[in-house]
């Protein structure tokens, strides 16, 4: 995707007319472009200069964002970046509505005070009514100059055949303006005849206030719009301002301080405490607490120390850190965070497409709507100021902005909220599409569980203290590689023990350990081997199954022949995990645990976590088929972290990666969570719905606003209730409708993404279409290969969601996803040469 910045733009109207340029290039792929930002993405294989041609053509100004000498600059580059969103408009429109207003208040006194309210004016002007109205004529011109950009614009896009917003103040500013001028021309020549009656009643013509005042409140809507998003880009500016400007990196045995641009990759780099880190890096030498809530929003500082990761624009609290440069420049986690919400800003929602459709027509029939007006008042009998009023007012309180604006400042300050809050959205797409998911998959490990086992459990044998269980547990497992010793290794350097070397070790895979320590033998493995080694009570047999049933490892130890205990470990669920899937159960949605884990254990960890439903044994390359069935039930929005989830998380409609996950993971997904918690989940889908709840109300006030006034402007109701409107209210009406978008907007600021108080549920399937299941009689299956045969063609039908087969019970346990004929799912396990007996 390339980015481009355009100018020229002042309403919905012009980005319709250069997305639609653009869009007829040859090799254009996709266009979206930005009136928020003045900023249009390209996709596809097509030259720069191609797209910027298109553009001039089109009227309006272009040029590659960052540009320079040429080369595109990263958006993450800096001051470079913080240049470009930096706002100009403002301090050019405050410039522009002082002057105007200097003017317009002498004229507002001349032509109102004086006329109406019989206000002091100077001698020479009292009673010279052509004095009076050559001087309100060149106030007005003034103020016409002053505000010559409307005229330019508006005379240009219409010399174009797309006419714009400026298009409109243009026709009736100048409308105003012209007739004025014909009035006071008729005045001087009905007083040079000596006709008093008609120099009074041309004085009554004079709209030279009107056209200065609807110049003069537009500029202020405009000022005000500007300031409005100005601060939509907050967020997006507040991040680039992270970036440290200085490294101080070690060359040549020197410690040097240099710009952040020119530090490399393998440079060492040193960081004190109370320093920003500048690049992303490892830790070389020191320790310290890292502040990592720039790019997580966790304010809990992170301990870190050799060999852990760092990350630029998060500040070293404590220690002095020795560190060596991995990514820097536009590859830090900062700058591609950067990068992805102004990508996603740069992109365009579904939903505006509807505003993008009544833009690309609104002012040309605004135009004729006013044209039409002038002639069937002036057919009425009014008088040609009574009709030119009502066709006036109609041009200048239509305005196109509000529908321009409604979804791109709601997309941008949403984007920014999720960024200020450790959530990504890649695209305008993910951002609307999150709200409206009804399933959500999430892997087990990794997301939903820890994803490092821990020691849960300690049960010793009568007579044994529980420390000793681990003690002697912590000497044999040192020696082994099995994931499982991990976790009681880290439960013993946690509990302080000292280590002890033993001696004769040996593993014997799928059974366990043994090795002496003092002459004694130690003993640990699965309870077929330590039962061979010595006898185990009953009671702790009991209690061994009820852990294996809460999914949990049982290990069992003994020592010279006599059984010394067991420690249960297992992969812990994380502890936000249960209230982040009762959020999403509150929202409405069916929560579903992915994992290869064999069913009892699946099922165990799926009761504490609180999932709707549990899909065991499912394969890495098996994800994928899973989310497909899903997507039959309605949305899916597939969580995960690792490299094999992927597949899945692009078969998703919305994908959504763990930050702390791979980078193959992140890419794959829509939507990034930079902290590894799955709270983040309901967090992003209630910005989501908050967002698109703000831009249904953006549209509809900005298609009410103008539902109501054109009509009330064209004099509509003057013949049923007197009711007409002022072409200077009409342009403070006009004024004020974008600015309204805006705020609206900048609302979202104030939205609390962890508060579920107000969580709705939306619609979704009834319950028992979820469960639906039927169980299988079959008989010929001899062994696990046949279970895992069974298991691969049933699952390989799209009704069906998991099959749950057993070759021992003679069973398969199917859960579907959509109405199937009992004969196919007997044909298809048939198929494989095994007897079906029943199917209920």
């Amino acid at each position: 995707m390339k980015q481009y910045t355009v100018t020229g733009m002042s309403c919905a109207a012009c980005s319709a007319r250069v997305e639609k340029a653009v869009g007829k290039i040859p090799g254009v792929d996709s266009c979206s472009v930005s009136l928020l930002t003045n900023s249009m993405a390209v996709e596809g294989e097509v030259s720069a200069e191609a797209v910027i041609a298109a553009v001039e053509e089109a009227g309006y100004g272009a040029g590659l964002k960052g540009a320079k000498g040429g080369q595109e600059q990263p958006v993450g580059g800096g001051t470079a970046a913080e240049d470009m969103l930096k706002d100009r408009e403002t301090p050019v429109l405050k410039q522009r509505l002082i002057y105007s207003l200097g003017f317009l208040i002498v004229l507002m006194y001349i032509s109102m005070g004086h006329m109406m309210w019989n206000w002091p004016v100077p001698a020479f002007l009292a009673g010279n009514h052509i004095a009076m109205g050559l001087l309100q004529l060149h106030l007005t011109v003034i103020i016409m100059i002053i505000n010559q950009k409307f005229f330019i614009s508006g005379f240009k896009s219409l010399w174009h055949r797309s006419p714009n917003m400026d298009t409109l103040v243009a026709l009736g500013s100048g409308a105003s303006f012209v007739y004025s001028s014909y009035a006071l021309f008729a005045m001087t020549d009905a007083q040079m005849k000596g006709d008093m009656a008609g120099v009074m009643s041309y004085m009554h013509e004079f709209y030279f206030e009107s056209a200065a005042m609807i110049l003069t409140l537009i500029t202020v809507g405009k000022m005000l719009e500007a300031r409005s998003k100005g601060r939509t880009t907050d967020a997006l500016k507040g991040l680039m301002k992270l970036a440290p400007k200085t490294a101080v990196v070690v060359r040549e045995g020197a410690e040097t301080e240099v710009p952040v641009e020119q530090v490399k990759k393998g440079d060492i780099f040193l960081v004190r405490p109370g320093e920003n880190i500048p690049v992303d890096g490892v830790v070389l030498e020191g320790s310290s607490a890292v502040n990592e809530s720039a790019l997580t929003g966790e304010s809990i500082p992170v301990d870190k120390e050799a060999g852990d990761r760092v990350s630029a624009a998060t500040v070293n609290q404590s220690g002095f850190i020795r560190c060596e440069a991995v990514r820097v420049g536009e590859d830090t986690t900062l700058s591609q965070i950067i990068q992805m919400v102004s990508d996603a800003a740069a992109t365009k929602a579904p939903i505006a497409k509807v505003a993008d459709r009544v833009s690309g027509v609104f002012v040309p029939v605004v135009i004729a709507v006013s044209a039409v007006t002038l002639i069937v008042w002036l057919l009425a009998g009014q008088s040609i100021g009574f009709a030119l009023a009502r066709a006036i007012s109609v041009l200048v309180i239509s305005c196109p902005c509000a529908l321009g604006l409604a979804t791109p400042v709601a997309i941008m300050v949403g984007n920014g909220m999720g960024a200020k809050n450790g959530i990504l959205f890649k695209t305008a797409v993910s951002l609307e599409e999150a709200g409206k998911v009804q399933v959500a998959a999430l892997d087990k490990t990794g997301t939903i569980t820890s994803g490092e086992p821990r020691v849960t459990d300690l049960i010793p044998a009568g007579g044994i203290l529980e420390e000793e269980l681990l003690r002697e547990a912590y000497w044999l497992e040192r020696r082994s590689e099995h994931p499982l010793a991990r976790a009681i290794l880290l439960k013993a350097e946690e509990e302080g023990m000292e280590s002890r070397e033993v001696t004769d070790f040996k593993a014997l895979p799928g059974n366990g350990l043994t090795a002496r320590l003092e002459g004694k033998e130690l003993a640990g493995g699965n309870f077929n081997f330590i039962n061979s080694h010595a006898e185990i009570p009953e009671e702790l047999k009991g209690k061994s199954e009820r852990l294996a049933e809460e999914g949990k490892t049982p290990l069992f130890f003994s020592r010279d022949g006599r059984f010394t205990g067991i420690i249960a470990v297992a992969d812990v669920i994380k502890k936000d995990s249960p209230q982040a899937i009762r959020e999403l159960q509150n929202m409405g949605i069916h929560v579903v645990m992915l994992t290869g884990d064999n069913e009892r254990t699946a099922k165990a960890i799926g009761r504490q976590a609180g999932v709707d439903q549990v899909i065991a044994g499912v394969l890495p390359e098996g994800k994928e088929s899973v989310i497909r069935s899903l997507k039959k039930m309605g949305k899916v929005a597939m969580v995960g972290d690792g490299i094999n989830d992927a597949p899945a998380l692009t078969r998703a409609d919305i994908g959504i990666a763990i930050g702390a996950g791979t980078d193959i993971a992140i890419d794959a997904a829509d939507v990034v969570l930079m902290k590894s918690r799955l709270k983040d989940v309901p967090a992003a889908i209630r910005l989501s719905r908050a967002t698109l709840r703000n831009i249904h109300e953006n549209l509809f006030w900005a298609f009410f606003y103008n539902v109501v006034g054109i009509p009330l402007a064209a004099g509509l109701w003057y013949p049923i209730f007197g009711w007409k409107l002022n072409p200077m209210f009409g342009a403070a009406a006009m004024s004020l409708s974008s600015f309204c978008v805006v705020t609206n907007a900048l609302r979202l600021n104030l939205f609390r993404i962890h508060d579920a108080g107000r969580d709705k549920k939306i619609k979704s399937m009834k319950t028992e279409e979820w469960t639906m299941e039927k169980t299988m009689k079959i008989e010929g299956m001899m062994c696990g290969h046949c279970e895992a045969r069974v298991k691969k063609c049933l699952e390989a039908l799209p009704e069906v969601t998991q099959a749950a087969v057993s070759h021992e019970a003679g069973t398969a346990v199917v859960t579907l996803c959509g109405d199937i004929a009992d004969d196919v799912l007997k044909k298809t396990v048939e198929d494989q040469d095994y007897k079906v007996l029943s199917v209920q």
